[in-house]
């Protein structure tokens, strides 16, 4: 018998004409002690669907079950993990815990309340912060405190929402690990929504797709054959894995196609919508400002320093980073969260002095912020009360002073609908959605006819199908324009399918570059054709091999600095 079972259930949200039906006849069973992760994408309906189970909202049609019985309110049997963590600020981390388990089981003897209360924390490793306020914790240590406050209440079912899709990789990764061994100890029955493919095949017993909505519903589930527990590097190498997760991601991919065909075929039907002119190429004006005769040290980082004054005496962050690059080339930097990325990227950018070394671009030292140099961030920082057009046309204008109105306009007009806002030129920023926003900020930045490129974790905030959509929206813009590009990532498969190098670097402090991978996959590509690419698992085990050997901060400074392209 299922422990938490859903029998056709269907939910709508709105009011007549309006109401939009998010989930139609979905069933599901769940098996007591079984880890079943739900892989579904923005506006699938995931949420809803968790809420469902949790009792925090009931089904218009059809029924949610436990244990044979109606949910019809929320209840402690049932556990709630949120992707927010929603502690108390004014509450240490015992108090955030000791507040539910005394809620909950408040009959049971204070002494065993707080022997509970003190379990909970040390399992997932926070005995030592204890004391401190959710204000004196990074972010996967807020998240601890969720689970094990989740967890002191004793539920029989842990229900997951998307817990660890806002943390860095290396967090994420450790508290995927840790909820492996916690489901292990305690054997719960757990159901996990996640976008990450690669999470689920590391978590659960089954994986199940939900297809985007309207009116979402479950896609065939894969059953996950790997005994526990699982190594992620180790997986890579299997080919059972191989095939699980092109499978899954293959299925994705094609549920991504016809929801971005549904959506296309509905904008075609509203006024003034403006076909996707194809153009031979960029404005004239573009193709001008990226003239240069300087081809092969186009960029060069030179014993560059970063080191910051403390009260415990001088901080170097990075330390010697030593690197040349083409004019034309794609560089993915990857490493560990403080590792220094984002620094060797601010600094390029001229946004944080150097502190010794020096970079050049085209010729001429990097002193400061120039729009030779566009940045698009993981918050594309627009202006809400201006148009798409009108936040791009800001940049051109001011970089583009001797062209005319007519030939500004084309470039705006193009990168635009180069990215796929050709129809959406015209709204208004507050009113597009997260990923339309990137689209806008990726428009923006190739517009200004940069002579780099510098990405810092651009779609670090989007899930994986909106994330795969603006990859392909890069590569494709970039293909045209063959912009020299530095993009900061801690997603290994974007490093491979973007960079023409993958540099690594080591932990900080001290960091500094630790391997350069060259990747010799033809262009142009696409995800599918990576799945199917002879070199694609060595590539990413490569990079795996290199994260894992850095990841509890071992591992020696390389004997030579690695700087010829």
């Amino acid at each position: 018998m299922a422990i938490l079972e859903l029998q056709s259930v269907s939910k709508s949200f709105g009011d007549d004409p309006a109401r939009t039906r998010v989930l139609k006849d979905v069933t599901l069973q769940v098996k007591e002690g079984e880890f079943v992760a739900i892989v579904g994408f923005s506006g699938s309906g995931k949420t809803t669907l968790i809420n469902l189970m949790a009792g925090l909202t009931m089904p218009d049609t059809g029924a949610v079950l436990f244990k044979g019985a109606p949910v019809k309110a929320p209840g402690p049997e049932r556990g709630l993990v949120f992707q927010s963590y929603s502690l108390m600020p004014w509450l240490s981390v015992r108090g955030n815990v000791a507040l539910a388990v005394d809620a909950v089981l408040g009959g049971r003897p204070a002494a065993e309340r707080r022997e509970r209360v003190e379990r909970y924390i040390g399992m997932v490793g926070l005995a030592h912060a204890a004391e401190r306020k959710p204000a004196e914790l990074s972010g996967g240590m807020r998240q601890r405190v969720s689970v094990a406050r989740a967890l002191a209440m004793g539920p029989e079912v842990l229900l997951l929402d998307e817990p660890l899709s806002a943390l860095d990789a290396l967090t994420r990764a450790k508290l995927q690990d840790e909820i492996e061994a916690i489901w292990e100890q305690e054997k719960k029955t757990v159901v996990l929504i996640t976008n990450d493919v690669d999470e689920a095949i590391l978590l659960a017993d089954r994986i199940i797709p939900l297809n985007p909505g309207p009116e979402a519903n479950f896609g065939p589930e894969f059953l996950v054959p790997f005994e526990r527990p699982r190594d992620r590097t180790a997986m890579n190498t299997s080919p059972a894995f191989k095939r699980l997760r092109a499978g899954v991601t293959e299925y994705l991919i094609e549920a991504g196609k016809q929801r971005a065909k549904t959506a296309s075929e509905d904008l075609r039907q509203l006024p003034n919508v403006s076909p996707l002119q194809l153009d031979p190429g960029p404005p004239r004006a573009y193709k001008n400002a990226g003239e240069t005769p300087f081809e092969q040290r186009y960029v060069e980082f030179y014993d560059v320093h970063k080191v910051y004054p403390t009260p415990n005496g001088p901080l170097t962050v990075v330390d010697g980073f030593d690197l040349l690059m083409r004019k034309g080339e794609f560089v993915s930097l990857i490493g560990h969260s403080g590792c220094g990325k984002s620094t060797v990227l601010s600094m390029v950018a001229g946004l944080n002095d150097v502190s010794l070394g020096g970079i050049v671009l085209d010729n001429k030292e990097v002193s400061a912020a120039g729009p030779d140099r566009a940045v698009v961030f993981q918050s594309p920082s627009l202006l809400p009360w201006m148009t798409a057009r009108e936040n791009v046309a800001l940049g051109v204008d001011r970089v583009y002073p001797h062209a005319s109105k007519a030939e500004r306009n084309d470039i705006v007009s193009y990168y635009l609908s180069r990215v796929g806002l050709g129809d959406a030129m015209d709204k208004r920023a507050a009113d597009l959605s997260n990923g339309m926003k990137q689209r806008v900020g990726i428009a923006r930045a190739f517009a200004l006819s940069p002579k780099l490129l510098l990405l810092d974790e651009p779609f670090g905030m989007l899930d994986s199908l909106t994330r795969w959509e603006l990859q392909d929206v890069l590569m494709e813009v970039w293909s045209r324009t063959q912009v020299t590009a530095i993009c900061v990532t801690h997603d290994v498969d974007e490093a491979i399918l973007l960079a023409d190098r993958v540099v690594m670097m080591t932990n900080g402090p001290n960091a500094r570059i630790g391997k350069i991978m060259p990747v010799e996959i033809p262009r142009p590509r696409t995800r599918r054709g990576l799945l199917e690419h002879a070199r694609y698992y060595e590539y990413r085990q490569e990079l795996l091999g290199f994260l894992e050997e850095y990841e509890h901060g071992v591992g020696g400074r390389p004997a030579a600095k690695p700087a010829a392209a």
